[in-house]
């Protein structure tokens, strides 16, 4: 569970908040792979996909015309994913996960390069075989959602629940490129111990890429503020690599602003605190209709 640097659990304080929307919606952002189950002519059929998310959570699928599963999803396109987390120890039914289950269709034409992006951000591995001709870019909208926070632990999530707030969608979307700026120039130090103490990286692991410009240190990505850090890669502001056209950047003094708007207007000392600030935001919900 995110907690603030008063101890309090993240969001408990914040008008409309649902803890169990808010893990889901951290389930979903950390994911790195989740199974996908679709069906042909009744038949279930279960696979390994790598998702991304977009801004509203709905789950983006990079997908090969040839697979079974991108056959299936042209046929029928109701379908479910599930996303695991960790187990606490050795029953793996104490691993927290949900199902979300909708409609998969190609991601419409105008939104690909940014969605396209964004997953490559989130997989940056795929720029190998990103530009081949059988792969295109999917997403899932979403119907429904099932938590399961551990052992016997089930809870059904309506819509207005589980999705965040489009207010703090767009706030965040706005602010991103100057808090990734900021974080990476003010708190290179904190960086490099969450990648080394919380993540198990050794030392210059996190490569920014692209270049050859021979310093190895921990950057954000940008995809979307995930509530894990991934590895980097490409410079500030780049695409995946460090290559592409350099995306605008607001200057580190305006990412502090930027950071400690979205934050409450509270000055944050450290990359835990500036980010958990941010994370309030992002777990504020708007009014059930």
């Amino acid at each position: 569970m995110w907690r603030k640097p008063d101890g309090n659990d993240m969001g408990m304080d914040t008008p409309h908040f649902h803890q169990g929307g808010f893990e889901a919606r951290r389930l979903v952002r950390a994911a790195a792979a989740a199974t996908l189950a679709t069906q042909a002519a009744g038949q279930p059929f279960a696979s390994l996909v790598t998702p991304a998310s977009a801004p509203d959570l709905s789950p983006l699928l990079f997908l090969s015309s040839l697979s079974e599963h991108t056959r299936h999803l042209r046929a029928e396109p109701r379908c479910a994913l599930l996303f695991a987390g960790a187990a606490e120890g050795s029953n793996p039914q104490t691993a927290p996960r949900v199902t979300l289950t909708g409609q998969a269709a190609p991601v419409a034409e105008a939104e690909v390069a940014a969605l396209k992006a964004r997953w490559l951000a989130r997989h940056p591995y795929a720029a190998l075989y990103a530009d081949f001709a059988d792969f295109a870019l999917w997403r899932v909208q979403l119907g429904g959602a099932l938590l399961v926070g551990g052992f016997a632990r089930a809870t059904r999530l309506r819509l207005a629940d589980l999705l965040p707030d489009p207010a703090a969608m767009a706030a965040i979307a706005a602010a991103e490129a100057g808090i990734i700026a900021h974080v990476n120039t003010d708190h290179r130090e904190a960086l490099a111990a969450i990648a080394m103490g919380l993540l198990g990286q050794k030392p210059g692991g996190m490569a920014t890429g692209g270049g050859g410009c021979g310093r190895r240190r921990p950057r954000f990505r940008r995809d979307g503020l995930p509530p894990g850090l991934h590895r980097a890669g490409g410079r500030a502001g780049r695409g995946p690599g460090g290559t592409g056209p350099r995306r605008p950047t607001l200057p580190p003094r305006q990412g502090r602003e930027r950071c400690r708007a979205l934050s409450g207007g509270r000055r944050w000392r450290s990359t835990k605190g500036c980010i958990a600030g941010i994370m309030v935001s992002l777990t504020a919900r708007a009014p059930a209709p």
